[in-house]
């Protein structure tokens, strides 16, 4: 009788240690895209007076689809079946993630800098945790704690220490981004399981390059092209493959394993991380308000991401 239990007891452990590693991944994996968007608005902003933004979004796909296709072509011709009768939900995924939220990124690159456009982006885990509310999920008690307190955060990020707000036309293209990339990611959990991730990623980004052709005609008819030089090549190669497949991979990897609204808790750490790259890249100070402001977020990203 006591060799059963213990064989109960060990076969209990054992599911739930993996179950712990899958979340520890995901949250990793969370962390590491957070990471690589939060350099892409500081190359956005960079790119801002010499790439016109519907221009620097079609390259930016063009390049992440070249990067991407070695690794993912043959899943995605294997699985052409499964893309096709799943067309409109990957149509959707790709107007929302693809073609969508990247172009109001940029719009708003061009009068809003890249520390407030991290800060704004930050809301869009809010709007996260009320899909998922919405679709069923139970957020617990710890994990809405620690999203207010991080919002809370924001808030004071976002208004210098005060709940004043004074928007520009950038930021308000930055809440269209975040209400855009909360849908996204929302819309992930419902992803089709027998279409691989490499398969779906590929196919957003050629889809959303599709959506964005006809406007890049317009725009580069209205606008001519852009010079390619160190300055614009260096930033597009930068957003095309890192902050396109590498990072696209690595959320949709970690919605899949953790769900939007607990990635949407690690993806308050994007402000801070903004500040420390502004500081780094182009010397932007960051204040005793911002750190005490990042501390909170930090505190509640803490509290929501744990189990």
């Amino acid at each position: 009788m006591a060799v059963r239990d213990r064989v109960r007891t060990v076969s209990q452990a054992q599911p739930s240690s993996a179950k712990k590693g899958a979340a520890g991944l995901g949250v990793l994996l969370a962390l590491i895209a957070t990471v690589v968007w939060s350099g892409s608005f500081v190359a956005t902003r960079d790119m801002a007076q010499t790439v016109p933004p519907v221009q620097a979004v079609f390259w930016r796909w063009i390049i992440a689809i070249l990067a991407v296709a070695p690794f993912a072509a043959r899943q995605a011709w294997r699985q052409r079946a499964l893309i096709r009768r799943h067309l409109g939900y990957i149509s959707l995924a790709s107007l929302l993630g693809i073609a969508l939220y990247n172009t109001l990124v940029h719009q708003a690159g061009l009068t809003t800098p890249a520390s407030t456009m991290g800060m704004i982006m930050a809301a869009s885990p809010v709007i996260m945790a009320v899909y998922s509310r919405l679709g069923g999920e139970k957020l617990g008690a710890r994990r809405t704690g620690g999203l207010l307190l991080a919002a809370f955060g924001v808030l004071l990020l976002v208004g210098d220490g005060s709940l004043g707000f004074d928007f520009t036309a950038g930021d308000l293209w930055m809440f269209a981004a975040a209400l855009s990339f909360a849908s996204y990611s929302a819309l992930l959990r419902r992803k089709p399981a027998e279409i691989s991730g490499p398969a779906f990623l590929l196919s957003t980004f050629v889809l959303g390059a599709l959506m964005l052709a006809p406007v890049y005609a317009v725009s580069l008819s209205a606008q001519g092209g852009f010079e390619a030089a160190p300055r614009t090549i260096g930033p597009l190669l930068y957003v095309g493959v890192f902050s396109s497949a590498v990072a696209f991979f690595s959320w949709n990897k970690a919605v899949s394993m953790i769900g939007a609204a607990r990635a949407g808790i690690v993806y308050y750490l994007q402000p801070v991380f903004v500040a420390i790259l502004g500081f780094l890249l182009i010397g932007e100070r960051t204040s005793l308000t911002e750190l005490l402001c990042m501390g909170l977020i930090l505190g509640g990203v803490t509290l929501g991401a744990r189990r």
